[in-house]
C-alpha cells in the first residue's frame, strides 16, 4: 500500500510534503501514514493529535508517523499517544534514512526520532519534480527563525535561519518550468533573511534577480509572506522593473497599534508598514497586500484594536489571515496580562469582515480589465493579484487573458479572450 501524507499548516510545509514522501518512498516505506504537523497554535497542535487517532481508528494495520514542529516541539506528547509508531524531528524529515522499514517496532522512548534543532546550519536544496495537483510549485529557499517574537514558538519547531545557495533554488525552478509549472511561489520560515548565513551575505532581492534572470521561461514568480521591514532595495528594484513578479505581497504584521507591536518584540512600528505598503504600491500602483494579523494579543485594548482595524483600510490590506491570540508555554507572551478568549474571537471576526470588505472592494474595481489567469484544479484560476475566477473546463496549468466581466461570491467572473501563455 502507498504512503500517504497528511500536511497541516503552512505553504513551507506542503512543499516538504513532497520532499517527504519522494524521501519515504526512497527508503522503501509502505503502508504508512505521515502526519506532517505544525506547532503555531494550540488548535494546530490538537488538530494534529486528532489526525493521529482518526488515522488509527480508519487504518488500524497502517504505520503512523508524526513529525513537523509540532513533533519538535511536543515530541514527547506525540510520543506517548499509542496511535503513534514513530515520531521523527524536523531536523530528520526530509532524510531517506530516517522513514527506513527497519526503524519500527522500537520502545516508547526509542521511538522518539527528535535532535537539538537549534545545532542546525545547514537548509538542503531538495529537488522534486512538482507539487502532486497543483498548477504551482512551492520552492523552500530558506528555514528558520533567528527572531524572537514574544507569541511564536516556531524558532523552537525550525531552529536558527539558514538558506538554500542560489545554485540549487536555480536548479529547482528549472526543473519545475521544465515540467509545465508556470508559477512558482518562494517559500520559508522568513524568506527575508535570505541569504545571511550565505558567501557573500546575498538578500532575498538579489535572489529574486538571479531567479528572474536565469530562468527567462518561468511566467509567474511569486513571494509568500515577509517580514517588510528587512525588504533590501534589490527586491523593490525587482518589484519595479519585471511584470513576472507578481504584484502580490503578504505582510507578516501582526498588528496595527505601536505597543502592541512592541510587545510582541517587532521590529517595524505602524508607521513603518504603511510606509513599505505605500513604497510599493508607488513602483507597482496594481500591487495588492495581505497580512498576518494576531487579535486578542495579551494587554490589547479596546483602543488597540481599533488600531489595528484601522490599518486594514489605510494600507488597504485584501487578503487577511486573522488569528486570535494562542497561548504557548514557553514564550514570554504567555506570562503577560492575557486577553479573555471570547474577546479574542469577537475581535478576529470583525477583522475578517473588514477583509472581505477590502476583497470585494477589489474585486470590484476589477470589472471590465483584461486579467492574465493561471488555471488551477476544481474549474478555478488565479490572477496575477491571486484573486479567485471561475475557469469551468480549461486545462490546468494554462495561463489564460480574461476580461473580467462581474463579480461572484469567491471571486470574480471573466470570459476567456485567448490563451496568454
Amino acid at each position: 500500500m502507498s504512503i500517504e501524507t497528511l500536511t497541516f499548516g503552512c505553504r513551507l510545509n506542503a512543499y516538504e510534503s513532497q520532499v517527504i514522501t519522494a524521501e519515504a518512498n526512497k527508503a522503501g516505506l509502505t503502508d504508512a501514514i505521515i502526519i506532517n504537523t505544525c506547532a503555531v497554535t494550540a488548535e494546530a497542535v490538537t488538530q494534529a493529535k486528532r489526525a493521529v487517532r482518526k488515522a488509527r481508528r480508519d487504518h488500524p494495520e497502517r504505520r503512523i508517523i508524526v513529525t513537523g514542529c509540532a513533533a519538535q516541539t511536543e515530541a514527547r506528547t506525540f510520543g506517548d499517544m499509542p496511535e503513534v509508531d514513530l515520531v521523527i524531528g524536523n531536523a530528520d524529515k526530509l532524510k531517506a534514512q530516517s522513514y527506513r522499514p527497519l526503524v519500527f517496532g522500537l520502545t516508547l522512548n526509542d521511538k522518539v526520532q527528535v535532535n537539538d534543532i537549534m545545532s542546525i546550519r545547514e537548509t538542503a536544496g531538495h529537488l522534486i519534480e512538482g507539487m502532486d495537483g497543483r498548477a504551482r510549485a512551492f520552492v523552500q529557499v530558506q528555514n528558520g527563525c533567528d527572531h524572537r517574537c514574544t507569541f511564536c514558538i516556531i524558532p523552537f519547531g525550525r531552529g536558527p535561519s539558514r538558506s538554500v545557495p542560489m545554485g540549487a533554488v536555480i536548479d529547482q525552478i528549472k526543473k519545475l518550468v521544465d515540467n509545465g509549472y508556470g508559477e512558482v511561489v518562494l517559500t520559508g520560515v522568513d524568506i527575508t533573511s535570505y541569504g545571511g548565513d550565505l558567501p557573500g551575505l546575498p538578500s532575498l532581492g538579489k535572489l529574486i534577480q538571479s531567479i528572474l534572470k536565469h530562468v527567462p521561461a518561468l511566467k509567474r514568480l511569486r513571494i509568500s509572506s515577509i517580514d517588510s521591514i528587512e525588504a533590501d532595495e534589490a527586491l523593490y528594484d525587482a518589484v519595479a522593473s519585471d511584470q513576472r513578479l507578481m504584484p502580490h505581497l503578504h505582510l507578516s504584521l501582526q498588528s496595527g497599534d505601536d505597543l502592541i507591536l512592541k510587545r510582541m518584540k517587532r521590529r517595524h512600528s505602524r508607521s513603518d508598514a504603511l510606509d513599505i505598503v505605500a513604497k510599493l504600491r508607488a513602483l507597482r500602483p496594481e500591487m495588492v497586500f495581505g497580512a498576518d494579523i494576531i487579535t486578542g494579543f495579551p494587554t490589547e485594548t479596546d483602543a488597540m484594536f481599533a488600531n489595528t482595524l484601522a490599518i486594514v483600510a489605510e494600507a488597504e490590506l485584501t487578503y487577511l489571515h486573522v488569528f486570535p491570540y494562542s497561548l504557548r508555554d514557553g514564550t514570554p507572551a504567555a506570562r503577560m496580562p492575557q486577553v479573555d478568549m471570547r474577546v479574542a474571537r469577537q475581535r478576529a471576526g470583525v477583522l475578517r469582515a473588514a477583509g472581505e470588505r477590502q476583497f470585494a472592494k477589489l474585486c470590484a474595481a476589477r470589472v471590465g480589465q483584461i486579467e492574465s489567469v493561471l488555471v488551477e484544479h476544481g474549474g478555478v484560476g488565479r490572477t496575477e493579484q491571486f484573486v479567485p475566477v471561475a475557469v469551468p473546463g480549461a486545462v490546468v496549468g494554462s495561463i489564460l487573458s480574461m476580461r473580467v466581466t462581474g463579480v461572484s461570491a469567491d471571486g470574480l467572473v471573466a470570459e476567456a479572450l485567448r490563451d496568454a501563455a
